[in-house]
């Protein structure tokens, strides 16, 4: 019966999110176990540049060391990771998941190059912040509750993050990479087209809706796309119309 549960929870998880997810833990896991070599996963410019190793920057995204202290971090991350792409995906992104997986790849390929420049070897905190992000802003009003009872607009999530992780993680780093690449790809995508008037500088290549179609289906109400305010009526090819931003959410 267990293992039924946990198969109907797996199968329900959204498509995109269903691959993120279960290699961020079939890579770390792999690792621990002694099957992959961490050295090989990491993203570094000699070996990526210099020595073709391509599968560099899908790897650092994906792994994570969760030996030691780590391992709670970890887990975190596959909260989040879990959470709030799948809040996307099934919102916003509902029916799209050509226009779910570009924002993912353009929030990585942000994240590669940002990792060869500063030298992060590891990518999956800023990648998970940078899609938590992206949600806050599209439900920015939606009342959230942290740690300790403490209840905010969604807006703030990924700033208390990053100064949770300032004070007591690693420096908070890697969120404020998180929080650019996220503000960067929100800004092009929704915020310059649609409230500044200018040009759609973001847009979903083809040949991923020639393997990722559209689907009909019904919005879940995780958060919409902002409404133009030129147009009232555009939707701007990113979901506008009124805000729905449903009830509060409960953070881990």
């Amino acid at each position: 019966m267990a293992s039924n549960d946990i198969g109907d929870w797996y199968r329900g998880i959204p498509q995109i999110t269903r691959y993120w997810f279960t290699g961020s833990v079939v890579v770390p896991i792999a690792s621990r176990l002694g099957l992959l070599n961490p050295m090989w996963l990491i993203l570094t410019l000699e070996h990526f540049i210099y020595k073709f190793q391509i599968w560099r920057p899908v790897t650092a995204a994906l792994f994570y060391p969760i030996s030691g202290p780590r391992g709670f971090h970890y887990l975190m991350n596959l909260y989040f990771l879990y959470s709030y792409s799948t809040r996307l995906e099934t919102g916003v992104f509902d029916g799209r998941p050509a226009d779910y997986l570009f924002m993912l790849l353009f929030n990585w390929i942000c994240l590669v190059i940002v990792g060869l420049v500063a030298d992060l070897m590891i990518l999956m905190d800023p990648l998970v912040l940078s899609v938590l992000y992206v949600w806050c802003q599209l439900n920015k009003d939606m009342i959230v509750q942290f740690w300790f009872g403490t209840r905010f607009k969604a807006m703030y999530l990924p700033w208390v993050l990053f100064a949770f992780n300032l004070i007591i993680g690693s420096g908070g780093m890697m969120e404020l990479f998180g929080i650019v690449v996220g503000h960067l790809y929100f800004f092009l995508m929704f915020k310059y087209p649609q409230d500044f008037g200018g040009a759609r500088l973001l847009s979903v290549p083809s040949i991923l809706y020639k393997y990722f179609p559209n689907r009909q289906g019904g919005v879940a109400g995780f958060g919409t796309a902002p409404s133009s305010r030129r147009r009232p009526d555009d939707n701007g090819g990113g979901g506008g119309g009124r805000h729905n931003w449903g009830g509060g959410q409960r953070l881990g």
